[in-house]
């Protein structure tokens, strides 16, 4: 199968989607592997790097004239015009997208898998969490710099100063995002508490590092919690479809001024209802007094590690698809979960109720191998 990479245009993604490791992988399976001109240059990996693998550095319009296109993010409104009837592998979120890629999906015949809607045997998500893990790391390093008085902050330093802890860090969400967000707040210092739905959960969350406190997701709490927050992350998610508000207008009006929100939920809608997307060229917007980061691409602000976390993550399923095409798909439930356009339908439930479309499910070839009840939303 013709493999294409194309060069991410989202401001400031300088991940890809494939490592030359990648692409040799697949040119030793009798693929052709055509990676746009300076794709990962980045990331830190040269074009003569790809060649040496086997693949052909291409234009453009060449690496998305292929069978299987394999990208970071999701394409964007000039990118439109090169969807076909070809497999798009990326990262897609489609239910807090541009509802016109949709549409443009559908137009094209494209079959669209999402990496963020793809589970396991276990029914977590393995291409989301590699992002997940580098995009909670970050979280309080960014909103530790947007707290510098200089940048507009209140002038909160999150450490631990001769013993005792500063800054007080919120997090909303105890799933990858909010555990690694928790855990790098606690070790620089800040007193930590996560909020989650589970009570099951207290002692893992606790467990994680010392300053880590643990309480029920109600809202209640949580606008108790924010009153007195230096540092709010956002980590909140539902599986292919739209964040939920859990922190509204009126709770940031209760913040103090010059704290920050760093809403790492923002590619599904965000949860913070001041919320909208930003890029790393412009991270930052003030409402009510209260500093709020947004970028969709936090981890292209890490290329290097994030492309190599990507690509371990999602080559096994880029080499399945390279040789199977769709029937890779069909015996795996979990992997077909990932389907959220085919046959110029959406496939995805949650996707279709977020845009108020319809849905047409992607069926798998064993019915007994169906995903259980409660995962069955993507």
């Amino acid at each position: 199968m013709r493999v294409g990479v194309p060069k991410e245009i989202l401001d400031n993604e300088n991940r890809v989607a494939l490592t030359p490791d990648g692409a040799r992988a697949l040119v030793a399976e009798g693929h052709a592997v055509c990676v746009e001109r300076g794709a990962g240059v980045g990331s830190g990996f040269a074009d003569d790097e790809y060649r040496a693998a086997g693949a052909s550095i291409v234009s453009t319009a060449e690496a998305w004239d292929a069978a299987l296109v394999v990208k970071v993010k999701e394409p964007k409104a000039p990118e439109y015009g090169r969807l076909g009837q070809q497999i798009l592998f990326c990262y897609l979120h489609l239910a807090g997208a541009d509802p016109k890629l949709t549409d443009a999906l559908l137009a094209a015949g494209t079959t669209a898998i999402a990496y963020e809607t793809v589970r396991d045997g276990a029914g977590r998500l393995p291409l989301l969490a590699p992002m997940s893990a580098i995009a909670g790391s970050m979280a309080p390093l960014m909103g530790a710099w947007n707290l510098a008085r200089f940048a507009g902050g209140r002038g909160v330093l999150v450490a631990d100063i001769l013993g005792e802890r500063f800054g007080k860090v919120t997090v909303i969400g105890d799933g990858v995002v909010g555990r690694h967000a928790a855990r790098v707040a606690a070790a620089m210092g800040g007193r930590v508490t996560v909020f989650g739905i589970e009570p099951k959960n207290r002692a893992a969350v606790e467990g994680l590092a010392g300053g880590i406190g643990f309480e029920l997701s109600q809202p209640e709490a949580i606008a108790r919690s924010l009153q007195e927050s230096d540092l709010v992350v956002g980590a909140v998610l539902i599986p292919g479809a739209r964040a939920t508000h859990v922190v509204s207008e009126a709770m940031v009006k209760g913040m103090p001024a010059g704290s920050v929100i760093v809403d790492v939920s923002i590619d599904q809608g965000g949860c913070v209802e001041t919320s909208r997307p930003t890029t790393h060229s412009e991270p930052t917007f003030v409402v009510h007094g209260v500093i709020h980061y947004c970028v969709t691409n936090m981890p292209g602000a890490y290329p290097r590690t994030a492309t190599l976390a990507l690509t371990q993550a999602t080559l096994p399923y880029v080499v399945n698809l390279a040789a199977r095409g769709i029937e890779a798909v069909l015996p795996d439930a979990g992997f077909a979960a990932g389907v959220n356009v085919h046959a110029r339908a959406i496939s995805n439930k949650a996707v279709a109720e977020a845009l108020g479309r319809a849905f047409e499910a992607f069926k798998t070839a064993d019915p007994s191998r169906a995903l259980p009840p409660e995962l069955d939303r993507t």
